[in-house]
């Protein structure tokens, strides 16, 4: 399912975009191995004082594709499971139930969000180039540009790999920096 920066489908892209996509994709893969192949205590599993659970993180991040990404930057909808959630009745309603779903509905639910993302990235970058505007504006006025959302995500999956990693390592022991070359998802 992953797809790698250097495909020929995206040889119209600057280098900037390769190399911006090359981190975003770089941090996907690695909160991908962080949070693999867990079963059900695993992926409801806490730490410290956090409720956070890997399936509540899995879950979160991707809504956060699907906002930050599907949204905010091409201006589509939502999509399922999102847009049937009533987030102002359960603001919380991806972290709790991505620590009650089954994991392969969990990792489900990310791929699938993971896998759109690429698919709108790649047609916004070639409509809009990294300089062109996001389609939605602060409620100051200002207009992210397309560089600002991608650098946005790849800091989203910086700082909940930093989370993952911590969880992660209190379930299971598994521990690294980076997912082993062999690893996809």
């Amino acid at each position: 399912m992953s797809e790698s920066v250097t495909d020929p489908s995206l040889s119209a892209y600057s280098a900037e975009a390769e190399s911006l996509l090359s981190v975003l994709e770089r941090n996907r893969r690695t909160f991908a191995w962080k949070t693999s192949g867990l079963d059900e205590k695993g992926l409801r599993a806490t730490t410290a004082a956090s409720t956070m659970t890997l399936g509540g993180l899995v879950k979160h991040v991707a809504l956060v594709e699907a906002d930050w990404l599907a949204v905010k930057l091409a201006g589509r909808q939502y999509g399922a499971p999102w847009d049937a959630v009533d987030f102002d009745a359960d603001s919380d309603w991806e972290w709790r139930t991505g620590a009650l779903d089954a994991p392969e509905e969990v990792y489900r639910v990310w791929r699938d969000a993971v896998e759109r993302s690429r698919e709108l990235v790649a047609e916004v970058i070639r409509e809009r180039g990294l300089d062109g505007f996001a389609s939605f504006t602060w409620p100051d006025g200002r207009t992210p540009t397309v560089r600002a959302m991608l650098l946005d995500m790849v800091e989203e999956y910086a700082r909940h790999t930093g989370h993952a990693d911590i969880l992660r390592e209190a379930v299971d022991g598994r521990v690294g920096e980076g997912a082993p070359e062999e690893f996809s998802f």
